[in-house]
């Protein structure tokens, strides 16, 4: 059998409800990721830009947008199990450019923004709450790494209780290899695997239900 039919002989790959209060989390396109002046970073022009297409969108309807960086104080950097593996990431020091969200995501200071240690947005912090006391249901997850932070916040939001979108075209990684692999393995466990114009579409038609209902007398 292909790939895929073996996927879906197991009951893999089955599409994800969508609800009517999404919110947007754009994982780590903070500086450290983005700034190719530093080794830990790749160009992320693109899905940035795909990125706050959605993010505005978002925020026009009344939805919750949500960032994330990854900041160590320096006297943790020598404690933590991740950053032996990962020695790079010792560079994100709380204060410095590294871990600042850059600026061309179009963050707004209305949005919230969830400083994080390891590479699951949920992990050790207070996002699963933040999300269930908006009222959210669906989480669109963007940002990078697709194969590190991005899989493993989406596998928590999953575990946490919420419906998952990952547009494809706001993911970004170091490598094509491990972009792609991680894509499928979360379309066919965690979440649909969609693009920006698909979300876009989305949203647009949430919106013109919350409209529609606002003016009924």
């Amino acid at each position: 059998m292909t790939q895929d039919k073996v996927y879906a002989a197991a009951g893999f790959g089955q599409a994800v409800p969508r609800g009517r209060r999404p919110a947007v989390l754009v994982v780590d396109f903070t500086y450290g990721f983005t700034d190719t002046a530093y080794p830990t970073a790749v160009d992320m022009t693109a899905e940035i830009a795909q990125t706050r297409r959605i993010t505005d969108a978002a925020r026009a309807a009344g939805f919750p947008v949500v960032y994330t960086t990854i900041a160590y104080h320096s006297g943790e950097v020598d404690k933590l199990p991740w950053l032996r593996k990962a020695a790079g990431m010792a560079a994100l020091i709380e204060g410095s450019r590294l871990v600042e969200i850059d600026a061309a995501t179009g963050s707004d200071p209305s949005d919230a923004v969830i400083v994080k240690k390891g590479a699951s947005a949920f992990f050790g912090t207070g996002l699963a709450a933040l999300l269930t006391g908006a009222g959210v249901d669906t989480l669109i997850v963007t940002g990078a790494t697709t194969s590190g932070c991005v899989r493993a916040s989406v596998v928590d939001a999953v575990q946490s209780g919420f419906n998952v979108l990952v547009p494809r075209d706001c993911c970004a990684d170091r490598a094509a290899a491990p972009h792609e692999a991680n894509l499928y393995d979360m379309d066919q466990k965690y979440a649909d695997v969609t693009d920006a114009a698909d979300v876009l579409q989305w949203l647009g038609g949430l919106a013109g239900k919350t409209e529609a209902q606002g003016g009924r007398s």
